[in-house]
């Protein structure tokens, strides 16, 4: 589903005396111009070229076709991407932020651990911490790609650890398939997997010791508590 019009953020590109603008989903867009297999249509908000975005006027396809050798919009709107450069409004770049901060807060949280405690560090403590170490976040940037950046920054203020759970997990025959299938949904390394004679399933995993729990919950919920479980090593990373 493309994004709406008051989200999008104007992407742009010059060609001597031309100008071509689209409105586009940032994230994708710059998913795109990064190389990846992103259907144009999920990017536009609106499937329009246009010389000037912001009242609305249409390049023309004459223009189009000489500059981008094509009269099809999509393939133009691709090249825009690609060759060109994206303009935020203030308010989108401070929305971006914000929406950012809160991903990496999140991933952060599921990451790492309070090592006083032995307990993650919940998303709003990572954020506070995150406003009073003043630090700068790329609202164009994949989340994931700042952590390490902002992680170095907060470590000044709070107890913070980032640290990895070895476990093995036993589910009984009549839980295990549904179970399996949602274990998989969390970020996790299989070691060593094992269906035994009886059907049920035997697990040894990397977790990162803050997602740990959240698992444990799930397997309880899924086994109503019917389930074993042992933390093998934990080693922080």
């Amino acid at each position: 589903m493309s994004i709406s019009i008051e989200k999008a953020v104007i992407a742009r590109y010059d060609f001597k005396d031309k100008r071509f603008e689209i409105l586009v989903d940032p994230e994708k867009a710059l998913e795109l111009k990064k190389g990846k297999p992103i259907d144009i249509r999920e990017i536009l908000a609106v499937y329009e070229i246009y010389k000037d975005s912001r009242k609305a006027e249409r390049a023309s396809i004459e223009d189009i076709e000489r500059v981008f050798h094509t009269k099809d919009i999509f393939k133009a709107a691709e090249e825009i991407i690609k060759r060109g450069e994206f303009h935020l409004t203030a308010e989108q770049k401070r929305k971006m932020i914000e929406e950012k901060k809160m991903q990496i807060a999140t991933i952060i949280s599921r990451k790492s651990i309070n090592p006083q405690t032995n307990t993650p560090h919940p998303p709003q403590r990572i954020l506070n911490a995150m406003e009073q170490a003043r630090v700068s976040i790329d609202p164009l940037m994949d989340a994931e790609l700042q952590v390490d950046k902002v992680l170095k920054e907060i470590k000044k203020l709070l107890p913070i650890r980032i640290e990895v759970s070895i476990v093995e997990i036993k589910i009984p025959a009549q839980y295990s398939g549904f179970a399996y299938s949602q274990i998989k949904r969390f970020p996790i390394e299989i070691i060593e997997e094992s269906w035994l004679n009886d059907g049920s399933l035997k697990l040894k995993i990397k977790i990162s010791s803050g997602m740990r729990d959240d698992l444990f919950g799930k397997i309880a919920s899924i086994t109503h508590g019917n389930f074993e479980s042992r933390i093998l090593e934990i080693k922080g990373v």
